[in-house]
C-alpha cells in the first residue's frame, strides 16, 4: 500500500526479491496541473509495469476493496506513505501483521508531513522507521531505524528520494527476520512523541519577523511543493529558493539590496536572499531573469507584506 514517488522503490524491491504481492493498493487518479489531467499515483504506474494487480478505493473503510483485500489472506501487508488510515479488520488480517515504512525517527514526527517538517524545524538529521501498525496514528512498536543527515542545502524533494531508498534497504534488511518471527520490536516513548500534520497554507506563508535561518528553513522544507510565498504589491509571490544573507537593522519585510543573481529582504534576524521566485500569474524563474523583466521595478524600500 502506497501512492507517492517515495514508495515506488520500496513496491520495485519487493517484486525482485520475488515476494509473491498479491496485490497494489494506491490512491484513485487525481487530476493534476492546470488542464486538471488525470493521472496515475507512481506506485499505480510502478504496479502495472510490473503486471500487478491494483485496487484504488476512495476510501477503505467499508469498501469492497476492503473486503477483497481481508479475503486475499496476505501473510503482511506492507504500507509506505499511503495516505489514508487503515481499518482495525485489515489490520488484523495479515498473518504477520502490518507494517509502515514511516519516514521520521518515530517517536518524532508522526503524521503526513515528516520530512516537511522536520527540514522547517532545522534538524540535523532525520531516517526512517519500519514498525508495526496500530489504530492510533504511528503509534506502534518501532521495529527498526536507520537515521541520516539532513545537510545544509538539502530540501523536502531531496530528501524524499534520499529517505526513499533507506526505506527500501531498511525494509529489506528487516524483512527475513519479520517472516521469520525471530525479529525484536520496542514500544514508542509517549513522552518522546511529536507530531507532523498535513502542511497548511498558514504554513506556507512566510513571516518576516522570524529569523533568515528559520525563514530559509521554512523555504526549503516546503521545496519543492507546496512552495512558501509571500505578498508583494497584493498579490501573492512565491519563494522557490533563498540564501542565508548579513544582518540589517531594517523593518522585516523591507528590500535591503539588490544583486545580480538575488535580492535581499529584512528579517526578523539577518537578510534573506532571494535566488528563485515565482511573481503572481508568472513562471517560476531565477531572481536574475526577474529583475531584467517585470520585476526592474524593484527597488531598495519596497516591502513585502
Amino acid at each position: 500500500m502506497g501512492t507517492p514517488a517515495f514508495s515506488a522503490p520500496i513496491l520495485r524491491m519487493l517484486h525482485e526479491e520475488g515476494h509473491d504481492i498479491v496485490a497494489v493498493v494506491t490512491q484513485p487518479d487525481r487530476p493534476v496541473g492546470r488542464k486538471k489531467v488525470l493521472t496515475a499515483t507512481p506506485v499505480k504506474e510502478e504496479a502495472l509495469a510490473l503486471g500487478l494487480p491494483v485496487l484504488q478505493p476512495e476510501k477503505l473503510r467499508g469498501s469492497q476493496e476492503m473486503a477483497d483485500i481481508i479475503a486475499m489472506n496476505a501473510d503482511l501487508i506492507v504500507t509506505a506513505a499511503f495516505g489514508q488510515i487503515l481499518p482495525k479488520d485489515i489490520l488484523d488480517a495479515p498473518r504477520l501483521g502490518c507494517v509502515n515504512v514511516h519516514a521520521s525517527l518515530l517517536p518524532k514526527y508522526r503524521g503526513g508531513a515528516p520530512i516537511h517538517q522536520s527540514i522547517i524545524d532545522g534538524e540535523a538529521q532525520t531516517g526512517v522507521t519500519i514498525m508495526y501498525m496500530a489504530e492510533k496514528l504511528d503509534a506502534g512498536n518501532i521495529i527498526s531505524q536507520r537515521a541520516i543527515a539532513i545537510e545544509e542545502t538539502d530540501h523536502t524533494g531531496s530528501m524524499f528520494d534520499k529517505l526513499s531508498i533507506v526505506g527500501r534497504d531498511l525494509l529489506k534488511e528487516t524483512l527475513p527476520s519479520l517472516e521469520a518471527g525471530t525479529n525484536d520490536s520496542i514500544v514508542q516513548d509517549e513522552s518522546q512523541v511529536t507530531y507532523a500534520r498535513n502542511i497548511s497554507r498558514e504554513q506556507e506563508r512566510i513571516d518576516w519577523t522570524k529569523s533568515a535561518r528559520d525563514l530559509y528553513n521554512q523555504v526549503r522544507g516546503l521545496h519543492p511543493w507546496p512552495v512558501a510565498y509571500t505578498t508583494f504589491e497584493e498579490a501573492t509571490f512565491k519563494i522557490w529558493w533563498a540564501q542565508v544573507g548579513g544582518q540589517t537593522d531594517a523593518v522585516p519585510g523591507t528590500v535591503v539590496e539588490i544583486n545580480k543573481d538575488s535580492f535581499g529582504v529584512a528579517t526578523g534576524d539577518g537578510v534573506l536572499l532571494l535566488t528563485d521566485v515565482q511573481p503572481a500569474g508568472k513562471k517560476r524563474m531565477s531572481a536574475t531573469d526577474y529583475l531584467r523583466g517585470t520585476g526592474s521595478k524593484l527597488q531598495i524600500g519596497d516591502r513585502f507584506e
